[in-house]
Formats: C-alpha cells, structure tokens, sequence
C-alpha cells in the first residue's frame, strides 16, 4: 500500500497548482480507500456478467457515495479540472502495474486474472469519479446562469422605467426620442433573454417550468400575441385564423410565451417575403400550428432542433439577431406544451415549408366541465 500511495502522490504533486495547496492526508486518503474497494474486488468471485457490467460503468457499489465519488469532489473543490483527475487514475494504474510486474513471485496465470480484474475496478472507479464530477459542474454552471439572470433583473427594470419615463415626455427633441425608443426596445429585448435564460436553468434544477392554470378564453391570449408580434414586425404578414373563443384552462403567460417563441423562431428563421400563418383549434384537445416558407430543416437535424444551444450553433455567420439568441426558445416553447401534458412535433419540406404543431388537451380531467 504504501509503495503505491508514495508513486501516486508523487505524482500527483506535480499537478499544479491545486496539488500545492493539499496535504499528505488529502492527497493520499482517497487514493487508499479506492485501493481497498480494489483488493476487495480481486478477493470477490463474480460471473463473467458481472464483470462485463463493471467494464462498461454498471457495477454501483451501494446507495452510499463511493470513494471515486467523494475523491471526485474533492478534486474539483481544489481547482482539479477533468482531465487532471483521470490522469490521477492513469497514475494510479501505472504505479500498480509497474510494481505487479516487478512481483517475480507471482503466478503467470494468477497475474493475468487478477490485472484483468483490478483494470475493471479502476476503469469502474474512473467512471464514478467522471460521472460525479460532470454533475457536480453542470449543477454549478446551472445555478450560476440561474443566481445571474435572477441579478440582472432590478438594474435591467430600471432601464426600462427610466426609458418608458422618457418616452412619455412631452417636449421632448425627436432625436431624443429616437434614442429613448432604441433604450426601451433593447432592454425589453434583454429581458426578455434573461425570461429565457431563468426558465432554462429552472428546468435543469428543478421539476421544470412552473404551470398556474386556471380557465380562461385561450383564443384570446393567442390574438393578443400575434397583435403584439404584428406590431414589433410591421414589415412581416402574421396571418392568424382561429375560433372566436377557446374555453380551456391553461397557464395564460405560459402559453403566451410559448406562441411567441414558436411565431419568433418562424418569423427570424423564415422567408421574409412569405407569410407565418398561425392556426389554432380546438375539440377535445387544442392544436396550435406555426407554419412558415423558407429554408427546408435537414432531416438530420429534426431530432434535435428542440435541444437548448443548437441554433447558436448553426448561427455562426449568420444575421446580428439569429447570433445573439440565446438559442433556446424551442426548448422553452416544449417544456411548456409538456407542462400543459401536451408535445410540439414539427415537420419540414419544399412543399409545405416548416410546421411546428402543438397538441395539448384543453382540460384537464379534475377540470372537465360537466355536461349538463
């Protein structure tokens, strides 16, 4: 034991800098204890089924942490970044097979067996380690988008009441204007953004979006968006046919905020010279469809076209709007149809252009107007 700890800490030591800041105890504590659950496993008989599991990362050990589980914290608590932490593996490897091969005394046969069986073990242990630390770091990376979108909020407030002030003043140069309008639009847009940003981490921290749904005229709600969409885009046509009145029960600022990502996606991603046609009906259920001209999805990309980032990756190169979105709006628009107990399926073609189809039921069963 102590050979091999005294060849892994050396060199884990040259690790820089996190390695400095440790202590003896620090760097060797773990190390011994994924050794012992490694003589464990030399010393337990297993079926072939069980070590093919444990080489492709099945072998759990427990409900409890494992060691590589709490070494893997540790680590990252220290500044480690991944790639140092499986080279502390590799190392560990290497110092017992190098001292295993210097063992004369030791059985050919026997040998082959049991490296056979300490590799899974240290490939299980990496893989726990791995697993934990990638965790632990979108955990930390989601929180941090989460605490930042949630600060950004009261100074962003500011600018648009102190915007929103300016533009209601009377004797106020055109110019003046001009410029208080271009402050108020940004900074809605911003938060906008930032909206976009919270319910995105709130979905990776939490059970999702929140839904408040209470009854209400769904048909309504969907006017008031294209009108405001109508407004913001005068040089676009939003052609909108639906029934006079949808009686539903459904969270009104949700399913806004889902419309007006689907008609946005439509309207940034679509031809200009075509219209974004927006039909909504309803039975049992509600379908909304979002239909556009423009260029066609390839079906390679269908599959992951509601995935967060995919558009800022397919942007580069592209318009100042497409490569400042955050890329997550029909992410969002998803999460919101599943919250309702609904799904968006879309579909891509020449012919018919890009649909997006939402399809949600209008009531839910406890809600159900009963027929009279």
């Amino acid at each position: 034991m102590e050979r091999i700890l005294q060849a892994w800490e050396d060199f884990a030591r040259t690790i820089e800098p996190p390695a400095l800041t440790m202590s003896d105890t620090d760097l060797r504590d773990h190390a011994r204890q994924m050794l012992l659950v490694f003589a464990d496993d030399l010393d337990t008989k297993q079926s072939h089924e069980e070590s093919a599991a444990k080489a492709i990362g099945q072998g759990a050990r427990g409900d409890g942490d494992t060691a590589a589980e709490v070494h893997a914290e540790a680590r990252l608590l220290s500044g480690y970044t991944v790639v140092q932490l499986v080279s502390e593996y590799r190392a560990l490897r290497a110092s017992v097979l190098a001292l295993w091969a210097a063992d004369e005394d030791a059985s050919p046969h026997t040998a082959m067996t049991d490296m056979t069986r300490f590799n899974e073990a240290v490939d299980q242990a990496l893989a726990e380690s791995v697993a934990r630390y990638e965790r632990l770091v979108k955990q930390s990376q989601n929180m941090f988008l989460a605490i930042l979108g949630h600060d950004l909020r009261n100074p962003l407030g500011t600018l648009i009441t102190g915007s929103s002030f300016l533009l209601q003043a009377a004797d106020m140069p055109p110019k003046h204007v001009l410029v208080a309008t271009r402050m108020f639009n940004s900074a809605k847009r911003m938060s906008s953004l930032i909206n976009d940003l919270i319910d995105f981490t709130r979905t990776h921290l939490g059970p999702g979006i929140p839904i408040r749904g209470r009854q209400g005229d769904l048909a309504a709600v969907c006017g008031q968006v294209v009108n405001e969409l109508r407004t913001c885009h005068p040089d676009r046509h939003i052609e909108l046919s639906e029934p006079r009145t949808i009686d539903a029960f459904f969270d009104d600022g949700r399913i806004a905020q889902m419309l007006s990502n689907l008609i946005g996606n439509a309207l940034q991603h679509g031809s200009a010279e075509g219209p974004v046609n927006v039909r909504i009906t309803a039975g049992d259920s509600v379908s909304v469809v979002v239909n556009n001209r423009g260029p066609v999805i390839p079906p390679d990309k269908i599959a992951s076209i509601f995935d967060p980032l995919v558009r800022i990756r397919a942007s580069v190169g592209t318009d100042y709007t497409e490569r400042t979105s955050l890329g997550i709006g029909l992410f969002i628009a998803r999460e919101i149809a599943h919250a309702h107990g609904g799904r968006i399926d879309v579909a891509s073609n020449e012919a018919d252009g890009t649909t997006f189809t939402v399809t949600m039921p209008r009531w839910p069963d406890a809600r159900r107007p009963k027929l009279s």
